[in-house]
């Protein structure tokens, strides 16, 4: 499984076929799994697969606003979740606050588990057809612009694209692994 620094190397267009997989790999995945095994946990502090989606579809919408943000401002500062920017005051948060990024607080409060499976999956594939689209529609004078992440620095969108090429790859390992009971 490519990391985020190998996918860095990677043209942009593997890249971009990577993200566009992901949709039908969770679905040849979750199948016609029931929602007993779609929510279980394979261990307490484990996300099931339907946990797993839910989170995708999430990110995807995330990393949309972030693009966004990245044509209509110069350099924006993005907060990720677990990572703690070092000036916290320049990212406007204070000390003892948590990150408003904070996946594993998502899935509780939004109640994942709760959420239709199916219905995760569909927003999540719909939500990152847009942002394929919107990526394809750059123009060679916006690919180059950037955000800032907290630890990783500058960011342009081929950054971003490998960073979520290797985020997928991750979650579609952990919701095997979720769907065959490990965590």
């Amino acid at each position: 499984m490519p990391t985020r620094d190998e996918y860095a190397t990677r043209p942009i267009e593997q890249r971009l076929a990577r993200l566009a997989r992901t949709a039908d790999e969770l679905a040849t995945a979750v199948g016609v799994v029931g929602d007993a095994t779609l929510s279980r946990r394979p261990e307490a502090t484990s996300w099931s697969a339907k946990e797993i989606v839910c989170h995708l579809r999430d990110i995807e919408e995330l990393a949309m606003m972030r693009f966004r943000m990245m044509l209509a401002m110069e350099e924006p500062r993005v907060l990720v979740a677990g990572a703690m920017p070092i000036d916290l005051a320049a990212w406007g948060l204070r000390e003892g606050e948590p990150l408003p990024v904070d996946p594993n607080r998502w899935a509780e409060e939004r109640q994942y588990l709760r959420h239709d499976g199916d219905a995760a999956l569909t927003a999540f594939r719909r939500r990152r057809a847009d942002t394929l689209a919107f990526v394809k529609r750059l123009t060679p004078v916006e690919w180059p612009r950037g955000s800032v992440h907290p630890t990783l620095g500058r960011m342009t969108y081929g950054d971003w694209l490998a960073l979520l090429a290797g985020h997928d790859d991750n979650h579609v390992d952990q919701l095997r692994r979720a769907l065959d009971g490990r965590a």
